[in-house]
Formats: C-alpha cells, structure tokens, sequence
C-alpha cells in the first residue's frame, strides 16, 4: 500500500509539474511560426489545448495529496503566473485557461492520504495519457527543429532553445516511463541530476541575455555572468575528486540567486519596466524551473 500510495503521489507530482510546462513549450512555439506556417502554429495550439486538460486533471486529483514541500516550493505556479498569463493571452491571442491556475492557487497538501483504487487507476490513466501526448510534442519538436535547421521554416525560437525543449520533454518522458514500468522516480541520482538541471539553467542565462533589449546592459551582463557560473558549475561536475555535497551546495547557492534574479525579472516584464522580447509567461515558466530545481536540491 505504501508503495501504491508513492507512485500516486509522485505520478501526480511530476504532472503538475511538467504538464505546464508542456502546454506552454506549445504556447511558445505557436506564438513563434510566422503567418505562412499558420498550420504550424494550429498543431502546436491544439498540443497546448491537450496538456491543458492534461493539467487540469492532474490538479483535481491532487487537491489534498500532493506534498506540502511541492506545494509550497513555487514550481506549480507562482504569485506572477495567472497575471503573466493574462498578458501573455492579450499579447498573442493564444487562449489561456486562468481557471486551472486560479484552482492551484487554493490547492491543499498533506502528508499521506487513503488510498483507493479508483484514484490508483485514476492516475495510472493520466500518466498514460501523459505519455502518448508527450511523445507526440517530442515528434513535433524535433520535426519544427529539422525543418528551422534546414531554413524551410523561420520561427523567433532559438534553434538551441527547440533542442533545450526537447530535452526537457525527453526528461518527462523517462519519468513517466519508469513510473509505468513499476520503478520510482530517482530523479536520475544526484550527480545527473545536477548536470541536468545546471545546463537548463545556463541555457535560461544564455536566453534570457539574448531576448533583452541592446538598451538593457546591465541585466544582459547579469545575465552572461550567470551563463558563466553555470558553465563553471557543470564543469566541476564532471570531476571526482570533490565531495559531491560540496557541489550540490554550490549549484543551490546559485540557483537561489539565480531565482531571486528571475523573480525581479518577471516581476519587472509584467509591470512592462524591462524592455526584451521576452513574453511574461516565458518569465515565469523559467522562474518555476529554478523553484523546481531549488526543490530537489534542498531535499
């Protein structure tokens, strides 16, 4: 039971998680195709429109299973996310169901929960739902990266950022892969997760840096700064001869003020004082990354 009652709990987790992430990798990709790629963008709104309901069902399961420290750690959604959405739609034109935000705004947490059968088979659903949809996105990605790479297409995303996206859905997939096969999720042991996360996060730098306005030098220079840490970072990680909780602490250091300084960020592109090309929600969805990543490192 106790085995039963993880693999509900983590299941719903990592879909709160990496369903929003997800439909807002679509967003991303929607709102970049230019008008003759008007099918492009179609595809990747109805991928959205489908990690939507995703997310939404993983929320309603959740309420009251979900662990505090998940809860409480920023990851699911922040205090800028249903304001950065409504810019976020107004801008694009891209619908945004808030409702799901507003409804993980009053989500409860508790530690252990009665397990029954029907939320077992509940989320053994969802994460199979999860998986078809994942690997879908993942085809999709790769598919708009060949085409951009091969200049049959022109998208405003990075082709490093469509590579940054795969990975991240390729890291979802494997989650719920080994969910399925009856394995707990282990976060790919410390060392690789690390490696992981510190790539994502210099790459969030490296964006970050080239989305803000010429006009912006001191956050494009903060931003480089931070690049170079975590350069430095994933390069300590490659070594054995130091004590692996020494690097952990060093990535927490950095991801803490890393996060400190996207906060600031979103906060100034929703109140319209940054000049970037940079949507709110991209703001956001970078900032839970690094609360996501702050939550593993701490534990």
């Amino acid at each position: 039971m106790q085995r039963l009652q993880s693999y509900i709990i983590i299941s719903i987790e990592l879909n709160l998680f990496f369903a929003r992430i997800m439909k807002e990798h679509a967003l991303f990709l929607a709102a970049g195709f230019t008008p003759v790629n008007a099918s492009l963008a179609r595809e990747a709104n109805t991928f959205r429109m489908h990690f939507e309901e995703l997310l939404a069902q993983a929320a309603h399961l959740g309420d009251g299973v979900i662990r505090p420290a998940v809860l409480r750690s920023g990851e699911l959604v922040t205090e800028f996310t249903s304001g950065a959405e409504q810019i976020t739609q107004q801008f694009t034109g891209i619908a945004i169901d808030r409702r799901i935000t507003a409804f993980e705004e009053r989500m409860h947490a508790q530690e252990g929960f009665s397990v029954s059968l029907e939320i077992a088979e509940q989320t053994r659903q969802l994460n199979k739902n999860a998986l078809r949809l994942v690997q879908g996105l993942i085809a999709f990605k790769q598919r708009v990266l060949e085409n951009a790479g091969a200049c049959r297409i022109f998208t405003m995303n990075y082709p490093l950022l469509i590579r940054h996206i795969i990975r991240e859905a390729e890291l979802y997939r494997s989650y719920l892969t080994e969910l399925e096969s009856g394995r707990m999720v282990n976060d790919m042991g410390m060392r690789r997760t690390e490696q992981f996360w510190n790539r994502i996060m210099m790459e969030h730098a490296m964006f970050i840096r080239g989305l803000l306005d010429p006009s912006e030098a001191a956050l494009i220079k903060t931003s480089d700064d931070f690049a170079q840490d975590y350069a430095r970072l994933l390069e300590r990680s490659r070594g054995q001869n130091e004590l692996a909780s020494s690097k952990q602490s060093a990535s927490l250091a950095e991801t803490l003020k890393f996060r400190d300084f996207k906060a600031a960020g979103t906060k100034g592109i929703c109140n319209c004082e940054i000049q970037s090309i940079i949507l709110p929600l991209l703001a956001d969805h970078v900032l839970r990354e690094a609360n996501h990543y702050i939550r593993l490192l701490s534990r």
